[in-house]
């Protein structure tokens, strides 16, 4: 079975927890690394200028304390493959979709390919394929 190794677990551990509980998960199933959980101020400002973010210090989902994003890519990395990054995407998503139907996860999860979540991927104006984060407010309301 797979399993993070001591880089990409601390990079998870900079996270909120359903992220935590989600990728511990995704894991098992599908080798992947964690590349980037929370960024501080100079982190994001590279991300910006390099073209990898289009949100500025201190607002992108990367710079909150617990970080409510993190950048997942499968393993071995092949940042050429976009559709094995889809295919990760949607295992991803399912994931985070049973686990919230679960109450294992508090919130829901958007991916950078499909930022309205719409199931559409290309009518998206920036792709960040290896982006997941948390939606802030999308805890079901108890009645």
């Amino acid at each position: 079975m797979p399993s993070f190794g001591k880089s990409s677990m601390s990079r998870l551990n900079s996270a909120h927890g359903d992220l935590q509980t989600l990728f511990l998960e995704v894991v098992k199933d599908f080798d992947c690394s964690v590349i980037c959980g929370h960024r501080g101020e100079e982190d994001q400002n590279k991300a910006v200028k390099g073209g990898f973010s289009k949100v500025k210090y201190p607002n992108s989902m990367h710079n909150k304390v617990p970080s409510l994003a993190v950048d997942v890519i499968p393993w071995p990395v092949d940042w050429e493959d976009t559709d094995r990054m889809y295919y990760f995407a949607g295992f991803v998503m399912a994931k985070a979709n049973e686990l919230y139907r679960a109450k294992k996860m508090l919130l829901k999860v958007r991916w950078g390919g499909d930022w309205d979540r719409d199931t559409e991927t290309d009518d998206q104006k920036f792709i960040d394929l290896p982006h997941f984060e948390l939606i802030p407010g999308s805890m079901e309301q108890e009645a």
